[in-house]
């Protein structure tokens, strides 16, 4: 068994040496730009009135600078995708010791009429999407979301192959989330997607060679000049003149395309690294192969064409320098050219886009999965079956809570049965209803449980257990309520479903909710329904002995030396001991 702590630690090491090997490189390289800047100058300065020679040290120490400038930006980028790696491992490290409040919550995922969301905290402090979302793409966050809300039953297998694969390649993981992390995309996927597929092109066909000629000509006639073959030096200005002419006929629908790529640039910089990562790693899960051919196309890789596109996006931003602006126009036709290139680009690939994005995402998102996976070698991915039992658990506990402190019960429930669960307050039903539903949800998105053996008949999960509308009168809070149930009964007469309750009907008073709770509970089992329901109405219980699919168990608490111990087991039968009266003198209430 991998022991993740260690993985983390050691790497950790790692990442942190190289950070700082990297950062004495950075300050050698700027030494050396310095240094050759000055003895550029120098020899200017003592050659100039041979403009030749003059020429010729200022292109020669140029070079030398831009090649040490690009040196610079490499070793640059290796230090901060470095120093990414070193708060990954940390934060696994942080979380792993509990400590992952700081997470994004996915408030923005909540759904109160979602089958579960609510009910079962997939969303907010402390939540399951909370403690294992390591997405850095907003996609990617979306896509995790649609995955924990998904109530998928199909394919599990599929998922559970590519998640452990995922699991095993932790470096490989890490790569990906760091590339992915170091820029920050304002411009959401979507919009991208729709302005390239709605692009019309302003170029026509025809200028595709212009800026080629263009260029030849004003290398000839420099050429021409520094031989001393034309003595009159102005031509190179007219030529000049004429260039910024012919780029300003389309100088306003260049300045509108470089407004948009400006937008875009950093997201196809960071998905052609992200492509790349994915296309040169050797998957053997069906999915994850299936995802790699997703975005091949014939001929190029999908990395290559966005980074094709990044450079072009590149060079037509350093119009935004006045140098580059003026003579790159002037004498090459540079906007013109970038453009063109562009919106080749825009023609050829406009359609192909939203496959490359939503690979990203997945693997965005199924990194956190597997990232899960590799953190917890205790959890064991349930046997799916199509038949026998729908959970058959030994040692299931919430995945949430503390290994060494946590309760584990052992679970076996039917097709076709239904539990009801009395016990004390505090003595552990809610977690254990929200633990048999995460098991679910779990084990449909392929997802390793909380178990030391399960075995799994897919259902779709559905639940009421809190009231998301917190209206102030009884008869608003009950109406909450029946919307609610009614939900779940249109919902079961489609398709099965497991159905997770939590003390039904508490806007009304106890005699009216005993008689209705019982009601309810005899329709779900009349209609085959398999699920659990947890309360404190005892007299429910007594439907065990009337319909041969209910089963009673319960949560027990014991008052020992005045002080209240629960032992969280889940044990057959009748819970007989409550506490709300103990619990209220204890506290000094009553």
């Amino acid at each position: 068994m991998s022991n993740p702590l260690s993985y983390y630690q050691k790497h950790l090491e790692i990442y942190k040496t190289e950070t700082q090997k990297l950062h004495k490189q950075i300050t050698a390289l700027s030494i050396y730009r310095v240094l050759v800047f000055g003895v550029t100058c120098v020899g200017i300065y003592f050659t100039f009135k041979q403009w030749q020679i003059t020429v010729l040290i200022g292109v020669l120490g140029t070079v030398i600078f831009l090649y040490l400038l690009s040196k610079y930006n490499d070793v640059k980028a290796k230090k901060q995708f470095n120093e990414a790696l070193v708060v990954i491992n940390n934060e696994e490290i942080e979380i792993l010791s509990g400590n992952f409040h700081h997470k994004n919550e996915g408030l923005q995922f909540q759904d109160p009429k979602h089958f579960y969301s609510l009910d079962i905290d997939l969303f907010g402090r402390g939540s399951f999407y909370q403690f294992i979302n390591r997405t850095t793409i907003n996609e990617g966050s979306q896509k995790l979301a649609n995955a924990l809300k998904a109530n998928d039953v199909n394919n599990i297998k599929l998922r559970q192959e590519a998640i452990n694969e995922l699991s095993s390649k932790p470096e490989w993981r890490q790569f990906y989330t760091a590339t992915s992390s170091l820029v920050t995309i304002n411009t959401p996927a979507k919009s991208i997607i729709k302005w390239l597929q709605n692009y019309k092109s302003f170029l026509p066909k025809q200028v595709k060679r212009l800026p080629l000629g263009f260029s030849i000509v004003t290398v000839v006639l420099f050429a021409l000049v520094f031989l001393n073959v034309i003595t009159n030096q102005a031509i190179i200005g007219y030529w000049l003149l004429a260039g910024l002419t012919i780029s300003g006929f389309y100088v306003k629908q260049i300045n509108t395309l470089a407004s948009n790529t400006d937008k875009v640039k950093e997201t196809f910089r960071q998905y052609a690294l992200l492509l790349d990562l994915i296309e040169n790693e050797t998957f053997s899960s069906k999915l994850l192969k299936q995802k790699q051919q997703q975005i091949q196309q014939e001929g190029k890789q999908a990395s290559v064409i966005f980074k094709e596109l990044s450079k072009s996006i590149d060079a037509l931003d350093n119009r935004n320098n006045f140098v580059f602006a003026i003579f790159g126009n002037g004498y090459f036709l540079a906007d013109i050219k970038n453009s063109f290139h562009i919106e080749q680009w825009i023609e050829e690939h406009a359609e192909k886009v939203a496959d490359w994005f939503e690979v990203v995402s997945f693997f965005d998102a199924y990194n956190s999965l597997g990232n899960f996976t590799f953190n917890h070698p205790d959890f064991v991915f349930p046997e799916i079956l199509n038949n026998g039992s729908v959970i058959k658990a030994k040692a299931l506990g919430h995945p949430l809570l503390n290994k060494n402190k946590r309760i584990d019960s052992d679970l076996t429930i039917e097709n076709e049965q239904f539990f009801i669960v009395t016990g004390a307050n505090m003595a552990g039903k809610s977690t254990f209803l929200r633990t048999v539903s995460l098991h679910i949800v779990m084990a449909n998105m392929g997802l390793p449980v909380c178990a030391k053996s399960s075995s799994y008949s897919p259902v779709k999960l559905i639940t009421s257990m809190r009231t998301s509308d917190s209206l102030t009168d009884d008869s608003s809070y009950f109406f909450s309520e029946l919307t609610r149930l009614k939900y779940i009964v249109d919902a079961i007469q489609k398709e099965p479903y497991f159905i997770v309750l939590d003390e039904i009907l508490k806007g009304t008073n106890s005699t009216d909710k005993a008689i209705g709770s019982r009601k309810f509970v005899e329709k779900l089992v009349a209609s085959n329904a398999t699920g659990i329901i947890a309360t404190h109405d005892l007299s429910l219980c007594d439907i065990e002995n009337e319909l041969e699919d209910v089963k009673n168990y319960y949560f027990d608490a014991e008052i020992i030396n005045d002080e209240l111990h629960f032992d969280y087991t889940l044990k057959t039968g009748i819970c007989k001991n409550m506490n709300a009266s103990f619990l209220l003198k204890k506290m000094n209430i009553v």
